[in-house]
């Protein structure tokens, strides 16, 4: 990476992550991290929040990428009026947020990106999926991947952000081959090893039911494909006993076919301890695994390890590249 910096785009002005962002910035993990940090925010938002905190972070106006210091942080100035607060205007600051936040990232392909959490159901409205689809969108990336990452196990959704009924017609071979071709590259590149990744079948069992044998016409083939690639791949394997203690500890990623199928045992043995990171974007870019928590805001009771851990893995694997 040529300019070792880190975009946040603080998302929702009405979420906690400007709490627990500013309560990452003052742990231990972010002292020598290796990357300037710019943040693309509210200036006065982010300041009250300090006030309210009765804490301090010392950043800078951002000018340009050519004048950044590692281990500093910057802010781009998004203004947020207080005085009306509608959806509309959240929107719009959260698009602007964006804007600015792509435009720095176009600059200098090498950038990272965290996101702050953003209600699908207000900004995107029906339009894409999730942020994920979205900043896929923006980029025009084809192949976006969600890799939901631990590093004793991480998972993966095939299908991301659609209706249960719509997943059949998603699962497809080349998909497949591809999705978990960028999984492989990504711990090539970054962790420095080929992972032993697990897929799992559709149905229960694997079994084959009246209609498509999805296992058969694609899942099967696309393993195929996959191992003479040499990718470390094996499957389908019944999703109800993938994750039990002993199967699990043989793979370092488990892929699925949609997002319940995976997430749901995720968090259930690993709580937050993930980040989300995309894969197949011209950047990487990571999201802490927790939404906007609006009953929380304001409360000082929201914990920041899962951007700690976002920090700790970009410190620890990103920055050596």
């Amino acid at each position: 990476m040529k300019n070792k910096s880190i975009v946040i785009i603080n998302g929702d002005p009405e979420s906690t992550f400007n709490e627990i962002l500013i309560k990452a910035l003052k742990k231990k993990i972010f002292r020598n991290i290796g990357f300037s940090i710019i943040l693309v925010c509210s200036e006065k938002l982010l300041k009250d929040e300090l006030k309210r905190l009765n804490t301090r972070i010392n950043f800078q106006k951002f000018k340009s990428n050519n004048s950044l210091s590692k281990n500093n942080i910057y802010i781009v100035d998004v203004p947020l009026s207080y005085k009306n607060l509608s959806v509309k205007n959240k929107n719009f600051y959260i698009k602007r947020s964006f804007d600015v936040g792509l435009n720095l990232l176009k600059e200098n392909s090498s950038l990272v990106l965290i996101n702050g959490p953003i209600s699908k159901s207000t900004f995107l409205k029906g339009k894409f999926n999730g942020i994920t689809e979205y900043l896929a969108h923006r980029t025009r990336s084809l192949n976006e991947v969600m890799l939901i990452f631990n590093k004793e196990l991480s998972v993966c959704p095939l299908t991301t952000h659609i209706a249960i009924n719509e997943v059949t017609e998603k699962i497809k071979r080349r998909i497949i081959v591809n999705k978990i071709s960028s999984i492989n590259k990504f711990y090539k590149k970054f962790l420095g090893f080929k992972p032993n990744i697990a897929i799992t079948g559709l149905n229960p069992h694997c079994e084959t039911f009246v209609g498509k044998n999805i296992e058969k016409t694609e899942i099967l083939p696309a393993i195929k494909i996959l191992k003479k690639k040499k990718i470390k791949v094996l499957g389908p394997f019944s999703a109800d006993t993938i994750f039990l203690k002993k199967k699990r500890k043989e793979f370092d990623v488990i892929v699925g076919m949609y997002h319940d199928q995976v997430l749901t045992p995720m968090k259930t043995i690993f709580g937050f301890d993930a980040i989300n990171i995309t894969i197949g974007l011209p950047f990487v870019r990571i999201t802490p695994d927790h939404g906007p928590n609006y009953e929380m805001f304001g409360l000082n009771k929201s914990k920041p390890d899962s951007l700690i851990q976002a920090f700790s893995f970009l410190k620890k694997y990103v920055n050596k590249t």
